[in-house]
């Protein structure tokens, strides 16, 4: 069957003209003239060859590189911002309690900041007799302990003829004092001063941007998610509230024990020695050792006995309070048992010493919170 001319130009008229791009006749020829010079483009990399993962990997392995690195040197910064928003979390109970009495929050965190320099105040104050009176009977009576010491005479002197330390008493040796130690000694107290400054200005910081903070932290999840993850934070922020009530209540316990103990024997400045406690206390793990170890020192002053005594009364309230008392305020003040409250401590002070066995005990209720309330629900669904 033949067509005829009209029915193909029907044909030509109604069949689709394809989407072709038609350039200009000189930049036609410009491409042609360069295709011609510079050659054709070749076949284009196969970015699944073996050079292509190799440099890939190697690009992901100097990031992650670049990441923990720049993790590792701010590691110090990144624990006193922690510590700061981990001690606003515990006092937001308090300024809580004002707000919710009409206070404005400005108000009661700064009721609440010179509340803590008033105490800080009155116990330097109340510690500056004391220390001048015994740093003076020191130095006036100074040569007749050295003589005595160097004699091998009383229990000090004793135990300097046990450690060859009378030489030296004589001057028949000179103790040199490195410099290298005396300047690690200065740097490390100045890097000390200048973190504690840093965590009560961020802690005075995050008092006040609290609010925000949880508001922030509650944007990044998910709006379905959003109620019952802000019922879980405000859980999280009862129960390390309830760490430091718990605290407190333990280093209330231990000034006063120690307030009664030195009245008994007559030490002096127990009030002083008391508050010393209380303070030291609040650290965990050392503190109520050093505490303990001062007081012993200043009740050697009445006798070796005594300070023997009291040495021996710090060993088991230490034993006490960290193996009996702060378990069982843990579990009624953060819900932790008392097993894991030991584990927690230990394990929080392996890893980060000082702070981490300070934040140990509130971690380990987080971490239980959620297993509770997500992950174990989930498994009994499977």
């Amino acid at each position: 069957m033949t067509l005829n001319g009209e029915q193909l130009g029907r044909d030509q008229e109604t069949e689709p003209t394809p989407n072709v791009l038609i350039l200009p006749p000189s930049l036609e020829r410009e491409l042609s003239d360069t295709d011609d010079a510079l050659g054709a483009l070749g076949r284009p990399f196969d970015h699944r060859s073996p050079f292509f993962i190799g440099l890939n990997a190697g690009f992901g392995v100097a990031v992650a590189y670049v990441i923990v690195r720049g993790i590792a040197d701010i590691t110090t910064v990144l624990v006193i911002i922690g510590l700061a928003l981990f001690l606003a979390i515990g006092l937001n109970p308090i300024i809580e309690f004002f707000v919710h009495r009409g206070i404005r929050r400005w108000i009661a965190v700064g009721l609440v900041t010179l509340g803590f320099v008033a105490i800080i105040v009155g116990f330097v104050l109340s510690a500056a007799s004391p220390i001048t009176h015994e740093i003076q009977a020191l130095v006036k009576n100074y040569p007749r302990y050295k003589a005595n010491i160097a004699a091998g005479r009383g229990w000090a002197g004793k135990i300097a003829v046990k450690f060859h330390l009378t030489s030296y008493l004589r001057g028949k040796r000179k103790f040199k004092l490195p410099v290298g130690g005396v300047l690690g000694a200065g740097k490390a107290l100045l890097s000390l001063g200048v973190a504690t400054i840093s965590v009560i200005a961020l802690t005075i910081y995050f008092l006040f941007a609290l609010p925000g903070v949880r508001k922030l932290w509650l944007s990044l999840v998910p709006r379905s998610r959003r109620p019952r993850v802000e019922l879980l934070t405000d859980e999280v922020f009862s129960r390390v509230g309830g760490f430091m009530l718990g605290n407190l209540f333990t280093s209330l316990i231990s000034g006063l024990g120690t307030y009664i103990w030195l009245l008994a024997f007559s030490v002096p400045d127990a009030l002083l020695l008391a508050l010393l406690v209380a303070l030291f206390d609040l650290v965990p793990m050392v503190g109520s050792t050093i505490a303990g170890i001062i007081v012993s020192l200043v009740a050697f002053t009445k006798g070796a006995s005594i300070g023997f005594a009291t040495l021996a009364f710090y060993l088991t309230y230490r034993y006490v309070e960290d193996y009996l008392l702060n378990p069982r305020v843990m579990k009624r003040t953060v819900k932790v048992s008392p097993g894991l409250t030991i584990i927690a401590t230990l394990i929080g002070g392996t890893l980060l010493g000082l702070v981490g066995a300070l934040v140990a005990i509130p971690v380990a209720a987080t971490l239980q919170l959620i297993l509770q309330e997500v992950a174990f629900p989930r498994q009994n669904q499977r």
